[in-house]
């Protein structure tokens, strides 16, 4: 899970769909644990001075913290192992700018999310490409272990 923060801000190599997947579920907890902690914060906000209260909520304030702090420290590395995921499907780090900018137009952004998935659910071409050295040569995903 923590294999993304190995490699803070390298975006040259490629990453396995595991790192990938790894980091992003790291990332889903955090983040579901602060929105837990934020809900947990707001009660019924009706007003304006209930919200003002509520803001003040220790519960509240952890969460937005927790979450804020997270989205900084996680940026980064975030866009680093989604950079290495396409190099490992020989794809360039540019077509993720393509498929986010894609994905913020109105009636294509879904087709463009969809498309996006799929690319980092695909396995990664086998053995070297263009970007480097299989992430699965000689680890557990080959049969060159039991040899």
């Amino acid at each position: 899970m923590f294999q993304a923060f190995n490699n803070y801000a390298t975006f040259s190599g490629r990453a396995s769909r595991s790192e990938y997947w790894l980091f992003y579920l790291l990332s889903i907890i955090v983040f579901g644990i602060a929105i837990a902690l934020m809900l947990n914060g707001i009660t019924a906000i009706t007003e304006f001075e209930d919200l003002r209260r509520h803001i003040h909520n220790t519960s509240f304030a952890i969460g937005l913290f927790i979450a804020v702090v997270w989205f900084v420290f996680a940026l980064i590395p975030g866009i680093a192992v989604t950079v290495r995921r396409l190099h490992d499907r020989n794809m360039s780090g540019w077509w993720y700018l393509g498929f986010t900018v894609l994905g913020a137009v109105p009636m294509v952004g879904w087709i463009a999310s969809i498309a996006f998935l799929v690319v980092v659910c695909l396995r990664g071409t086998p053995g070297e490409n263009r970007f480097g050295e299989d992430p699965l040569d000689g680890g557990w995903g080959t049969a060159d272990v039991f040899a």
